[in-house]
C-alpha cells in the first residue's frame, strides 16, 4: 500500500530533521587572544582542545565527550600576565559558536538535565535554551581542594561568558564535594550532558518550542 501524503511529509520532514547541518565556526580576535572554535551538536564527543591551559582542556574534553559534540578550540593569550583574558573568551566565542550551530532552534527538546557523580563530588546541572541569558551556581558550605592552576571561581567565569553568548538559562548546583578535581569534572561532564539533551531534535515538536514562537 502506498504511503499517505502525510505520512511521506512526515518521513521527509524526519529525515530533514537528521540531516540538518548543525555545525559552525567562531573567530574572536583581539589584542589580548586569538580563538577559534569549530562545533558540530551532532558528532561523537571528538575533542581537540588547545587553550594554552592544561586543566582547562581537560575539562573542555570532558564536556565534549560527554555531550556528543565534536569541538576544536586553538586558542592564543596573554598567559604570561595570567589565564584571565584566555580563559573568558574561550567561553565568549564557545557561546557564539554555540548559538550560531542552533540556528533557527527549530525542533529541539530546549531544556536538559543532568546529575553526574564523581567519589566525593555530586554536580546537577539544569539548563534552558530561552535566548534569556542567565546563570546561577549553588554550592555547599566549606573549602574546596584545587591542585591545578585552575580553580572554580575562573571555570565559573568561563561558563559564565559561555552561557551569556550561547542564550542560556543555566542552573548549576553542586550538592557535595570537597576535592576540587572531582567537583569540577561533574560539573563539566553533567553540563555537557544536559545539553546533549537540550539540543536534541524531537520531530514531533512542530518549529520553535516556544508560545511565543520565537527563542
Amino acid at each position: 500500500m502506498a504511503k499517505s501524503k502525510k505520512a511521506k511529509r512526515s518521513s521527509a520532514r524526519n529525515t530533514s530533521l537528521a540531516m540538518a547541518d548543525r555545525k559552525s565556526e567562531a573567530v574572536r580576535k583581539t589584542q589580548e587572544t586569538n580563538i577559534l572554535v569549530k562545533l558540530n551538536l551532532d558528532g561523537q564527543g571528538r575533542a581537540n582542545i588547545e587553550t594554552g591551559i592544561p586543566f582547562l582542556d581537560h575539562m573542555l574534553s570532558a564536556f565534549a565527550k560527554h555531550g556528543l559534540f565534536d569541538l576544536e578550540i586553538k586558542a592564543s593569550g596573554d598567559l604570561h600576565i595570567d589565564i584571565h583574558h584566555t580563559n573568558e573568551d574561550v567561553g565568549i566565542t564557545l557561546g557564539q559558536a554555540f548559538a550560531k550551530a542552533l540556528g533557527d532552534k527549530k525542533s529541539i527538546r530546549r531544556f536538559g538535565f543532568f546529575y553526574v557523580p564523581l567519589g566525593d563530588a555530586l554536580t546537577r546541572v539544569v539548563v534552558d535554551i530561552s535566548g534569556r541569558p542567565y546563570f546561577n551556581l549553588i554550592k555547599p558550605e566549606g573549602e574546596m581542594r584545587f591542585t591545578a592552576e585552575y580553580d572554580l571561581p575562573e571555570a565559573i567565569h568561563m561558563l559564565e561568558s559561555f552561557i551569556q553568548h550561547a542564550g542560556l538559562d543555566a542552573h548549576i548546583q553542586i550538592l557535595t564535594g570537597h576535592d576540587g578535581h572531582h567537583v569540577m569534572e561533574t560539573i563539566f561532564k553533567a553540563f555537557g550532558r544536559a545539553l546533549s539533551m537540550a539540543v536534541e531534535r524531537n520531530p514531533r515538536i512542530m518549529g520553535v518550542p516556544s508560545t511565543k514562537g520565537t527563542l
